[in-house]
């Protein structure tokens, strides 16, 4: 429960972070941590484009 300040925040985040994990797959294994870094922003961009609302925050 790191960074949750209660187990319901923790709940509706783990919810939808699971579905939204699903539209934008990329292989883990072969990629470096820099690569994920860049991977993740441009998965949050997306979100935030797609949603109007911030992913973080």
């Amino acid at each position: 429960m790191r960074r949750f300040k209660s187990a319901g925040h923790l709940q509706r985040f783990a919810s939808v972070h699971d579905q939204v994990g699903d539209l934008f797959p990329h292989c883990r294994y072969h990629n470096n941590a820099k690569q994920k870094r860049a991977l993740r922003a441009e998965t949050f961009e997306a979100w935030e484009n797609a949603t109007s609302a911030p992913m973080l925050g």
